[in-house]
């Protein structure tokens, strides 16, 4: 399983949130500001590890997320953008996980939400985070939504 490391390869502020999240073990970090995006105030993010599927190193990103039936749910957004996430792409090629929740630490297997259930989850997600609803309106994909099924 991928672990948890202070990630790299993202803009400084996501980089200093993650960074807090690491170092307090899940004490701080786990609740963000999302006011500073356009978002309600603060809510819920998880740490994110996949493996790169080029590096083979692990991978960390802070999302924002939701549960449901004992899993995760968070959305391959990337703020809007015409291209999934290179997190998405690392989970597509290796669906094992981990993630961190506040202080817990899980491994997961992840997947995407299937045509059945994935409306249900986006208005699940965006009543959390409205601002995806703008991010799908200006994306020209389909933003997917990802299920991280906790391992038992």
């Amino acid at each position: 399983m991928p672990e948890i490391t202070i990630p790299t390869h993202l803009p400084d502020w996501t980089k200093e949130h993650a960074t807090r999240y690491i170092e307090s073990e899940g004490k701080d970090g786990h609740m963000w500001d999302s006011s500073f995006a356009g978002g309600p105030g603060p809510i819920p993010t998880l740490l994110l590890a996949t493996t790169g599927r080029r590096s083979g190193e692990s991978r960390t990103t802070p999302l924002i997320y939701t549960k449901t039936d004992g899993a995760y749910v968070v959305i391959a957004s990337r703020g809007g953008s015409p291209q999934h996430p290179d997190w998405y792409f690392n989970l597509d090629a290796d669906p094992n996980v981990t993630i961190r929740v506040a202080t817990d630490v899980y491994d997961a297997k992840a997947r995407t939400a299937g045509p059945d259930e994935r409306d249900a989850l986006w208005r699940q997600m965006a009543e959390v985070y409205p601002p995806y609803n703008d991010y799908q309106a200006r994306a020209d994909r389909q933003i997917p939504v990802v299920v991280l099924e906790v391992a038992s």
